[in-house]
């Protein structure tokens, strides 16, 4: 298994400068995480939005792997996906010791 460290997703409750809109999920995001030194993603959901209210709640942290299902299965709970979201990435949230992981899988 190999993960890489993406960013940190922090949900807020205002919009901040320079978010987009990403109308397939129903939620507001700064446009690149690499704005920000410390790689965060901020994160404003909208209602109706396709995550878990979990997300909207609490802070997760983003990883690249190369192949998500080792992670999947070793999860404590799948809280979002396996969801493919081109040819090429599927993305799915987890719960492993308490802490929420995105895995973002590219190929």
């Amino acid at each position: 298994m190999a993960a890489e460290y993406m960013h940190v997703g922090i949900p807020v409750l205002n919009k901040k400068p320079n978010m987009i809109y990403n109308d397939w999920g129903k939620f507001w995001v700064n446009e690149s995480v690499d704005e920000y030194d410390y790689k965060i993603e901020y994160l404003k959901f909208d209602e109706g939005t396709r995550f878990p209210e979990i997300l909207s709640k609490q802070f997760h942290v983003a990883y690249k792997v190369d192949n998500a299902d080792p992670y999947l299965e070793d999860a404590d709970q799948i809280i979002f996906g396996p969801e493919r979201l081109d040819e090429h990435v599927r993305l799915a949230f987890i719960i492993k010791d308490d802490a929420i992981i995105e895995l973002y899988e590219e190929k």
